[in-house]
């Protein structure tokens, strides 16, 4: 009888390598995991409970952890940044400034409000520009001096709402966006709990679907959704959403016109990725999420990614 298969991310746990799947996710993204001598970087892959699964030293591969929910990100969205000028908003110790570059990007501008934060190997790499003490909501492209082809956002104690118009306006064309949704932020005060984690699953929920009506109103196109592979600091479950901006000859257009996209010469479906990358959005005639894929979506990540008690 053939030997029952099972997630990598489970055998990790069930096998003592990982403490939880959480972390079992990292190490694999990292490119840490190996089966039979092979690298595996997909969570979802399925192999014998009694294969040889071994995991490298658990060395972070980027400047900081936060480098792993955009390279999540870049996987089951199957995005290419190669070539691209990247926009790195709420670039903090530049985790994703990071990852952008490891993947291909020709330039990043990395803006914070902080000061002194961004990592001393970012700040010497000439492919980089960091803005300190710069709030987003106030830069211009002229600031700038060229527009970016991607913005990657990773920003805290305020809302994607107020951040992507200003955005959009350093955007060049028809560009992207890969933006974390911390229900933390986006919730009512009266709906986060204990040490500013969000746990009702409801208000995740319904964090997610306003920002993606949001998004159809203020003209992008909403591309993907998935979670991020790791909690916040605080232990809070976040989101990945990819957006791309409507050109001025796209605003009003039905979404199901535009189904399909191409990034640096490679297409990418419209999917509500998970692990398999097997799921696509069931969507009705104009292209939008339904309520029942946002909920699968909140329970994958509740399930995958347990909160703290």
């Amino acid at each position: 009888m053939a030997t029952k298969k099972q997630r990598l991310d489970v055998i990790l746990v069930e096998k003592g390598l990982a403490e939880s799947r959480e972390r079992a996710r990292s190490a694999i993204l990292a490119g840490l995991v190996r089966v039979k001598g092979q690298r595996v970087d997909k969570a979802g892959t399925l192999i014998a409970a009694d294969a040889d699964v071994t995991v490298e030293a658990n060395a972070c591969p980027y400047v900081s952890r936060g480098g792993f929910k955009l390279a999540r990100a870049l996987e089951v969205f199957d995005l290419s940044l190669q070539g691209l000028r990247i926009i790195d908003v709420g670039a903090s110790t530049g985790g994703f400034t990071d990852v952008a570059l490891k993947n291909g990007a020709s330039r990043v501008i990395a803006v914070d409000v902080g000061y002194g934060q961004l990592a001393w190997s970012l700040r010497q790499d000439e492919r980089v520009r960091s803005l300190e003490r710069t709030n987003i909501r106030y830069v211009t492209a002229e600031q700038l001096g060229e527009k970016a082809q991607v913005a990657t956002i990773d920003v805290a104690f305020i809302s994607l709402e107020k951040v992507l118009p200003a955005v959009k306006d350093l955007l060049e064309g028809p560009g992207h966006v890969i933006a974390l949704i911390k229900p933390q932020f986006e919730a009512g005060k009266d709906k986060v709990g204990k040490k500013g984690v969000v746990r009702d699953r409801a208000v995740h929920r319904e964090v997610i679907t306003r920002l993606v009506n949001w998004s159809y109103e203020q003209d992008w196109k909403v591309l993907g959704l998935d979670y991020s592979p790791i909690t916040g600091p605080e232990g809070n479950i976040e989101y990945l959403l990819w957006l791309q901006k409507k050109e001025a000859d796209e605003s009003g257009v039905d979404e199901s016109e535009a189904n399909e996209l191409e990034v640096n010469g490679s297409e990418a479906n419209e999917s509500l990725a998970d692990d398999d990358n097997t799921n696509e959005i069931s969507a009705d005639k104009t292209n939008k999420i339904s309520a029942e894929i946002i909920s699968d979506l909140v329970d994958k990540a509740h399930e995958s990614l347990p909160l703290k008690k």
